[in-house]
């Protein structure tokens, strides 16, 4: 499904067909109203909204057979326009309305433009579906009129669409199946993005074996197919010395190598490389929207499988930090692949900060929900700006604790470290403790585990059921807040 819209400074209600939304306030009461419609229009859509006794908050009638009028209700001034867009596209969708002219100046707020382009977003946004593999698809356009004496935003509906297309890039990249995303044409994929202005490198097998990520190539020791560490950069601020660095896990499938998954869902692993997408999407929405920053965006791509040359439990690997790690558990995999490009980001470009996301522990799903991602930090601030920045776009962060306690956990006797703690309890917070040992020089850091957040099997209030592209508006509020 495709959203059309245009702007339009004014027009006469007699001469629209289609469907025509006024929106109301808690009490139903329609603001200038007068001054858009005749006597005669007015006194209809009065008496036609007396019959709105249950108090919906859609509220629809037919006043000829070409018009359908709907008053939208909205009982909160501070009230977020890219859930009501949202809530309208289903509605439409409901309704098989495909033909939408909206009187903006009905809303009753300070900014009705932004509302406006909000509104559409939050339509673009769950009008989103992976359809590529259908052989029959939904080809249907919504056209939306916009009518409004207001000036549109330029810039804004700019960085909206950026945000779009980030958002709409890491759905398309976490829904892709594993025998077509793995993890050398993924690799090729982000050299695509040279166009937009990102300067893109690709670190190959042979190359990563030369700087020691073993820790990673470990990982991915079992697959036919390469390992890679990308990275993508976008400099927006000559002024700026230190990057911003995002690092994303990208096991692109996971099998669980020798430690074996169970078969039922192990579909669902195909999404085990949703962290990498979301630093990916975010890369694209601060290109397109040239983002007045200088930021770095690090993914490693490996594929985790079960074969003769795969990676086995009591295997002791020597990371790219130079520390060793004692795998008591292949399907522990995750923190692997981080460790090193952790390392490698801190090194190569001694950032600002560094936030990695992950798909890491199904422990954070126990303790979360769907409802926050997993947050934990060396970083009281960083943490607050991340915090802020997920009540402000309705993408939730939660922290949780690290301390030095649960160290002793991830100590092995054999290595510097294991990698999966045995004695039980804490699973996110042990697997982030894990992580925190690959920050060699107190960067400022921050780990989010998105593992409840980036897959839905249902609807989320933005997005279709499947990927969820959680993390991209996230991080692009947060960088727009506190670093542009």
């Amino acid at each position: 499904m495709i959203i059309k819209e245009k702007y339009t400074k004014s027009a006469n209600l007699n001469n629209l067909s289609g469907c025509i939304i006024f929106f109301a306030n808690s009490k139903f009461e329609i603001k200038n109203i007068k001054s858009l419609l005749n006597s005669s229009q007015n006194n209809l859509i009065k008496k036609n909204l007396k019959n709105n006794n249950k108090k919906k908050e859609i509220f629809s009638f037919d006043i000829s057979h070409s018009q359908k009028i709907i008053v939208y209700s909205i009982k909160n001034n501070k009230s977020s326009f890219e859930k009501n867009g949202a809530k309208l596209l289903e509605f439409f969708k409901n309704q098989n309305l495909t033909k939408i002219h909206i009187f903006g100046d009905t809303i009753e707020n300070s900014n009705i433009i932004k509302c406006l382009h909000e509104l559409i977003h939050g339509m673009k946004l769950k009008s989103y579906s992976f359809d590529k593999y259908l052989s029959k698809k939904n080809s249907e356009n919504i056209n939306i009129n916009v009518i409004s004496k207001m000036k549109i935003d330029l810039k804004l509906i700019k960085n909206l669409n950026a945000i779009e297309k980030g958002v709409n890039f890491t759905k398309d990249l976490v829904s892709e199946p594993g025998n077509v995303l793995h993890p050398d044409e993924y690799a090729k994929r982000l050299v695509q993005l040279r166009k937009i202005g990102l300067k893109v490198k690709v670190y190959n097998t042979n190359e990563l074996k030369k700087m020691k990520c073993n820790a990673l190539l470990g990982v991915g020791q079992g697959s036919s197919r390469g390992s890679y560490i990308v990275t993508m950069e976008w400099k927006g601020n000559k002024k700026q010395k230190k990057p911003l660095a995002f690092v994303g896990k990208g096991v692109c499938f996971d099998t669980g190598g020798i430690s074996l998954k169970p078969a039922r869902f192990m579909e669902d692993m195909t999404y085990d490389m949703a962290g990498s997408a979301v630093v990916v999407g975010l890369m694209k929405s601060l290109a397109l929207r040239k983002a007045k920053v200088n930021a770095v965006g690090v993914v490693g791509l490996v594929e985790n499988m079960v074969s003769g040359n795969a990676q086995r439990p009591g295997d002791i690997v020597k990371s790219f930090s130079g520390k060793t790690i004692e795998v008591l558990n292949t399907d522990a995999e995750g923190r692997l692949v981080l460790a090193d490009a952790i390392t490698f980001t801190e090194k190569k470009f001694n950032p600002n900060f560094i936030i990695d996301l992950a798909t890491l522990t199904g422990a954070i799903v126990v303790a979360l929900g769907s409802e926050y991602a997993g947050l934990f930090s060396n970083n009281d601030n960083l943490s607050k700006q991340l915090f802020n920045a997920g009540e402000k776009v309705d993408e939730k962060v939660w922290r949780l604790p690290l301390h030095e306690n649960y160290d002793k956990l991830m100590n092995s006797k054999n290595a510097d470290m294991q990698n999966i703690n045995y004695v039980g309890g804490a699973g996110s917070t042990t697997a982030a403790q894990f992580l925190q040992r690959f920050i060699i020089n107190k960067t400022p850091w921050a780990h989010l585990d998105i593992a409840g957040m980036a897959f839905s099997k249902y609807a989320g209030s933005l997005n279709s059921s499947g990927a969820t592209g959680y993390g991209v508006r996230l991080l692009d509020k947060f960088v727009e807040d506190n670093y542009e």
